[in-house]
This record gives C-alpha cells, structure tokens and sequence, in this order.
C-alpha cells in the first residue's frame, strides 16, 4: 500500500518513537493520510498524533519535534501514490514531437499538482478531483504552477485537446477566491491563442485576480508528422505579444501594484528589442520558465566582475549557445574584453539540427551538435556550456552524449557553467594548473 513504511531516517523523530519499517501510516492527528502532501502538511506540527498499523494491529504513537522538522518516514513512492499522468493532448506538446528511440524518461507525461507544489512541474489541473481541489483550498497550498494558456472555453479546451478542460478554468477561479498563490504559463501558438484571444485571456486573469503569469512562445519542432499545424512566433508576432502584455501589465502596475504579465526572454530576443530593465521582473518571480534569466545573469557577472583584478589573464575559451542567446552572451564578453584586456572570448552559436533550426535555446541542444558544429573551430580553447543542457545531476544531454565524449570528440576541455553571473566569470577567469 501506498502509504506503508519502507525506511525510516536515521535519529529521526520516527525512529525515536519507536516506529518501525513495514508499517502503515494510516492518520497524523486524526487526518487521513493519502499521499506526501498530507504528510508533508499534517506532519509539519509540533507535536503530532500517529496512527499505525500492521497486520490487523493498530497502534497510536505521540511523537513531539520542533515545527517543520520531517518525521523521517519514507515510503515505495516519493508520492506516496502513483503519479497522475497527463490526460491530455495539447495542440503544442513537445513530448509528441520527440524523435523515436531516445531514452523512456523523455516521454514522460505528468500533470500532476503535487508534483507541481513540491517540485515546480506544471499543471493543467484537468484531471484534479473535487477532493483534491478542495484540499488545496483547505490547506492553502501555495504556489502551484499552472498552465493556462487561454480562458476562452472552447478554446481552452482545444489547445489541451481534452473536451473536459473546461473544469480547470473553474478551478482556477476558485483557487483565485480562495488566495492560492498560482504561476502561470501561456503558451504561444500564433494564430490560435495570439490577437484578442490573448487579450481576452489576460483580461480574464487581471479580473480573476491570478498571482502571475509568463508568455512564452511555442517551441516547434521538425518531428510533428500528423499534428496540428503550427507555426513558429516570428519577430513581427513577439513584438505584438509583447505590446498586448506590456498594456494589461502597466495597467495592473497602477491597480494593483504588480505587472502580472512577464514576457519570457525568448520572446524580447525574436523580437529584436532590448531585454527590460531589473525592475520589470519584480524579483524574476518567474525566472523557471525563462522571464528574466538573461538580465539577471548579466547583473550578477558585471557586478562580480568590478570586483577581479582587470590585468588577469584566463587561458581562451568558447562559449557555446543556442542561436537566440548567442548575440547577448556576444555583448556580455563585449563588456568583459573591455574590462579584461587580456581576455580571449569567443561566442559560438549552435543550430539545432537534431529538432530543427525552429529551436532556439540553449537548454534544448545535443551533444551531436555541438560537436558536429564546433569540432575543428575549437582547438587549444576550453569549451563552457551551461549547465541546464544536461540531464539534471548528471553529464549527459538530450541525445545521451556525455560530457566526456564531447570532450574527446572536440580535443577541448569542456566545462560545464552554473546558472548564475557569477559562476560563469569564475569559469571565464580559469587558468590552466
């Protein structure tokens, strides 16, 4: 069963208490307990009412801890119950336009709001329950990160082709009510939820009252035999996505003190317009799904930069970049040259030829094509790539190319870059030895 013990950490309060493997958890202070987030919630108390039981024997242990320490118990899953898996078919998926035969993890789909409070994972909440809806209302669970993508219901329902999509605009009203603090995404797809269908969908939300909400553009690419049609956004499209978040923003700046709407970097780069100054992103509170990444990169390596003595002389090197990012990374090293004289930069854009020339950012390239593209152009220098190309925790990319093979491939050193400013100048102003 689900909720039945496997391990129990070690000087945990739980094994203090005397509790033992193999058996179940059936109540924290007289709730039910279903999965991690009653136990995560319910067990989060100081002083805390166990219900057990093994066999046909049920015991009642009182465990008394400081408020927030976990009871150290662990069970078969982290969930505690099976993972919700998507019930959806979504116009712009990307899993169902992943190329046959890559590993079986990549073609996973969740959608599941758990996942989506304790790990970031976006939800539709299209195949949430009352009872589940309810209890994230009576607990207050917050935040949970949801996709939108339009408020129109027919809509809404098409671009998740799920006929009973519609439910989920009513849960998020009623998390709107309730207070749940939620991030939001919209999801691009010219033609289909652009124009005033946009418009509409951040009217909807500025009334709704939803905490906040990114726009990102749909990533297409060339494996989307028998789908819909989609087509990638273009300059002209990203300039007009950008005024229509950029009205209702201001608006809910003056109303409510929060711009709500924040364009993701990718859309300012397409087109063509310098990214918005710190301020916009009020505290990059969208930062996972890209709005504000660049920015704050560049506040924290120029201001660790003024603090490195301008006469070092760090052994060449190459950064490698998806095409989107590339003339930003440019004007960044632009910055470091002037203030390193000594530094040799170069910044080296990669197309992405394994999912087509569509995808632009750096998170989606392989270690193919970096090594295809780069191989020869590369001797003698160290080769930086940023971390969120690889397997998290681990150094293999999408096609399951390794670091290491990269390495060899190119006749390079090939360091892999942390997410922030000041790993990247760190990794800039390595010397050899």
């Amino acid at each position: 069963m689900s909720t039945v013990i496997t391990s129990i950490d070690p000087h945990s309060p739980a094994e203090k208490a005397g509790i033992t493997v193999g058996e179940q958890l059936l109540e924290i202070n007289g709730h039910k307990i279903v999965d991690v987030l009653d136990y995560r919630f319910y067990g989060y108390d100081p002083k805390t009412v166990l219900r057990l039981r093994r066999d046909d024997h049920v015991r009642t242990v009182t465990i008394r801890k400081p408020e927030g320490q976990d009871l150290g118990l662990n069970f078969q899953t982290y969930l505690m119950d099976e993972m919700h898996q998507c019930a959806n078919h979504c116009l712009f998926c990307f899993v169902d336009q992943m190329p046959p035969n890559m590993r079986p993890s990549l073609y996973i789909k969740d959608d599941d709001e758990r996942l989506s409070f304790l790990l970031g994972n976006y939800t539709t909440l299209t195949n949430l329950s009352e009872r589940e809806a309810q209890r994230i209302i009576d607990l207050h669970i917050s935040p949970i990160n949801v996709s939108v993508h339009a408020t129109d219901p027919q809509l809404h329902c098409t671009l998740l082709g799920n006929k009973n999509a519609v439910r989920s605009l009513e849960y998020i009203k009623a998390f709107c009510k309730a207070g749940i603090v939620m991030n939001g995404q919209i999801v691009i797809c010219p033609g289909w939820n652009d124009g005033e269908q946009l418009r509409r969908t951040l009217r909807d939300l500025t009334e709704w009252q939803f905490s906040s909400c990114s726009l990102v553009p749909v990533g297409i690419t060339k494996y989307r035999q028998g789908l819909a049609k989609l087509t990638p956004v273009d300059s002209a499209c990203a300039r007009q996505i950008i005024a229509d978040a950029e009205a209702f923003g201001g608006e809910n700046l003056r109303r409510f003190g929060t711009r709500r709407f924040f364009c993701a970097d990718e859309l300012f780069l397409r087109a063509g317009m310098e990214l918005p100054g710190e301020d916009y992103y009020e505290g990059y509170r969208q930062l996972e799904n890209g709005v504000g990444m660049l920015r704050l990169l560049e506040q924290e390596f120029l201001g660790a930069m003024g603090m490195e003595d301008p006469n070092a002389a760090p052994t060449p090197f190459t950064i490698a970049t998806g095409t989107a990012a590339a003339p930003f990374l440019q004007g960044l090293m632009d910055k470091a040259k002037a203030y390193f004289p000594r530094l040799d930069a170069q910044v080296q854009a990669v197309k992405n030829d394994f999912f087509g020339h569509t995808i632009d950012v750096a998170g989606l390239l392989t270690g193919q094509d970096i090594a295809a593209q780069l191989k020869g152009r590369v001797a003698g220098r160290r080769v930086l790539l940023p971390v969120h190309m690889l397997r998290h925790g681990e150094t293999v990319f999408l096609d399951d190319y390794t670091v290491d093979r990269l390495s060899q491939e190119l006749g390079s050193p090939v360091q892999i870059v942390g997410a922030d400013g000041g790993e990247l100048l760190d990794a800039i102003l390595e010397t050899e030895g």
